[in-house]
């Protein structure tokens, strides 16, 4: 029972139509098979940049979609029930391209953005340190000014698309000036000197390639830094609030994936004489499932709506993260619980999710960082006041 939605106009409804048609005939089939084999679906990825899923948020006059976030996110939690490793590359990549979009020239923007947003560039996002995940401010990546560029060492944890990407948006520190002393920029994925280690070992989205990326003295010429030096960490944060929001909504389509699944074995396994989803407990606990669900959505898409009018969305998009991501892990146990003994093997794939469900709760801040950045904004006068505006 995929989710019910209503569009602010047909062609959105369209879209994602055409979108869940492509989840159901190109991604389901491969799925189980790259996931057991750990196997990084490029050729995927170039398929969803032809189509212009890979540009929906960004403007056409860029190569980009022109979609409002709203429609954009549901859009990703279309894929994320299908195949959260694609939804989350997805939203990566859309982070990847925002430093350049939002901080770079007309210039850089003309010569890599278009390229980025149709898929043929496939983006990382190199910001995290292995002492330094909740902390970027802490890092120890240098570029160190050399002529007319830099050279950058040092080495970056956690890298989604690590030794897979075109090109990886990078924060290094230019200077001693602590958070003002760090800053961006575009290095090519065949650049000399930039290695990964192998993919980490994860529990789940093992076809998503988790590294760590190695800088060895990667020379790159000052027309691929970012804004001027010590921005890197404005640019950074800046993106994170809608990072945020895209696993939000990755989160709410795993989920629905995972209750989609449980319903279907409920309805036609029996015990008893009767299905098991006529059963009050098991009834109950999808009832229960469902709601959790819909509230994560309605958080989600009310953060998007904020941002698409231009309003203060930060606080909002950490409620999302939380309430999607901690909803998911519940939902994808619940589902586990609702097949039984079955739940617990791979012939489901409810025990995938299961394990992905995991890892939402972990990046783009952990669940106890969103804590600590609501609880603090709830002392801010901006976006605090209860206010009302009109659109």
């Amino acid at each position: 029972m995929p989710a019910r939605r209503v569009l602010d106009t047909e062609e959105h409804a369209d879209l994602l139509r055409l979108v869940r048609d492509i989840c159901t005939q190109e991604l389901a089939p491969q799925v189980a098979e790259a996931e057991a084999t750990e196997t990084f679906p490029r050729d995927v990825f170039r398929m969803l940049g032809k189509t212009g899923i890979l540009g929906l948020p960004y403007p056409e006059d860029v190569g980009g979609g022109g979609l409002s976030y709203e429609v954009y996110l549901q859009v990703l939690e279309e894929i994320g029930a299908v195949w959260a490793s694609v939804g989350v590359g997805v939203s990566v990549h859309a982070l990847s391209c925002f430093g350049l979009y939002t901080q770079g020239t007309e210039e850089q923007k003309q010569q890599w953005l278009p390229d980025m947003l149709a898929g043929d560039l496939l983006g990382a996002y190199c910001l995290s340190e292995a002492h330094a995940g909740s902390d970027p401010a802490a890092m120890r990546t240098t570029a160190r000014r050399d002529g007319d560029g830099y050279v950058i060492d040092g080495a970056k944890a956690w890298t989604t698309h690590g030794g897979n990407a075109d090109f990886y948006k990078v924060m290094a520190r230019t200077s001693d000036d602590g958070a003002r002393g760090i800053s961006c920029f575009l290095v090519p994925g065949d650049a000399p000197g930039l290695s990964s280690d192998p993919p980490e070992r994860k529990m789940g989205l093992t076809a998503s390639h988790t590294t760590t990326m190695r800088f060895d003295g990667v020379r790159v010429p000052a027309e691929r830094r970012l804004g001027a030096e010590g921005d890197g960490l404005k640019i950074a944060l800046a993106g994170l609030d809608a990072g945020r929001l895209g696993i939000a909504a990755v989160a709410t389509g795993l989920a629905q994936g995972a209750l989609d699944h449980a319903l279907a074995y409920a309805r036609e396994r029996t015990t008893f004489g009767k299905r098991i989803l006529d059963h009050q407990g098991l009834g109950f606990l999808l009832a229960d499932m469902e709601a959790t669900i819909q509230t994560a959505r309605a958080t989600t898409l009310h953060a998007a709506r904020l941002r698409d009018a231009g309003l203060p969305f930060g606080r909002e998009a950490s409620v999302a993260k939380l309430v999607a991501t901690d909803g998911a892990m519940k939902v994808t146990t619940d589902a586990v619980q609702a097949l039984g003994g079955a739940g617990y093997t791979r012939d489901y794939p409810v025990e995938r999710y299961m394990r992905e469900a995991k890892v939402m709760q972990i990046f783009e801040g952990t669940n106890q960082i969103q804590r600590m950045i609501i609880a603090r904004s709830l002392d801010k006068k901006t976006g605090g006041d209860g206010e009302i505006s009109s659109l």
